[in-house]
C-alpha cells in the first residue's frame, strides 16, 4: 500500500512539473526572447530579454505601474552581460553578468543592476518582480522620452553617439537611453 502511494505522489509530482515547464514554454511564445548586442576594438556587450508586444493595451502605467519594480520585458528577467568594466552615469558596473531591472516613472526610470541572474522575472506567488534588493550593485536614474511613434514590441537596442554607447529601451510611445561611456 506504501508503494502505491509513494509511486502515485512520484506521479503526480511529475505532472506538476511537466505542467510548469509546458507554461513557460506556451508563455514564451507570445513574447520572444531575443538578443541585443554592442561590439567594437574593446567592448562587448549582451543583452538577452524577452520582447512582449503592446497589442493595443496602454503600457505605461496601466501594464506596467508607474514607481514599481519591472524585470523590464517578459518572462525571464533581462540578463546583460559585459567584457569589460562599464562607467555608467559616472559610476562602474564592473564587468560580469547582472539581471536588468527599472523602475518606470512618467519623466524617469531607476535602472538596476542586480548580481543575481537567470530567474524568472517574476515571483509565481506574488507576481512581483523577483529581485533580491540586496543584491543590487548599481542602479542610476535615466529620463524618459515621449514619441508619437508607437512602439509595438518591447526593443532594446545599442547606438553610438560620439564617446558614448547608448542602450535604448522602447516600447509604446517611451524610450529611456542608458549612457555608457567608451573607454
Amino acid at each position: 500500500m506504501a508503494k502505491k502511494i509513494i509511486i502515485a505522489l512520484a506521479v503526480i509530482i511529475a505532472l506538476i512539473c511537466l505542467a510548469a515547464i509546458g507554461m513557460r514554454i506556451y508563455t514564451k511564445s507570445f513574447s520572444p526572447k531575443d538578443i541585443a548586442m554592442y561590439q567594437d576594438d574593446h567592448h562587448q556587450i549582451k543583452v538577452t530579454y524577452c520582447r512582449p508586444y503592446k497589442k493595443g493595451r496602454t503600457i505605461f502605467p496601466d501594464l506596467e505601474p508607474y514607481g514599481e519594480v519591472w524585470r523590464t520585458g517578459a518572462n525571464d528577467a533581462t540578463v546583460i552581460t559585459t567584457s569589460q568594466d562599464l562607467p555608467i552615469d559616472d559610476k562602474i558596473l564592473p564587468k560580469g553578468t547582472y539581471s536588468l531591472w527599472t523602475i518606470p516613472d512618467h519623466e524617469q526610470w531607476e535602472v538596476i543592476f542586480n548580481k543575481e541572474h537567470g530567474q524568472w522575472g517574476i515571483d509565481a506567488l506574488t507576481g512581483k518582480a523577483n529581485r533580491d534588493p540586496s543584491l543590487d550593485i548599481l542602479s542610476i536614474t535615466v529620463p524618459v522620452y515621449q514619441t508619437d511613434n508607437e512602439i509595438e514590441q518591447f526593443t532594446i537596442q545599442f547606438e553610438t553617439w560620439g564617446e558614448v554607447i547608448e542602450m535604448l529601451m522602447m516600447w509604446d510611445h517611451t524610450i529611456v537611453v542608458v549612457p555608457i561611456k567608451k573607454q
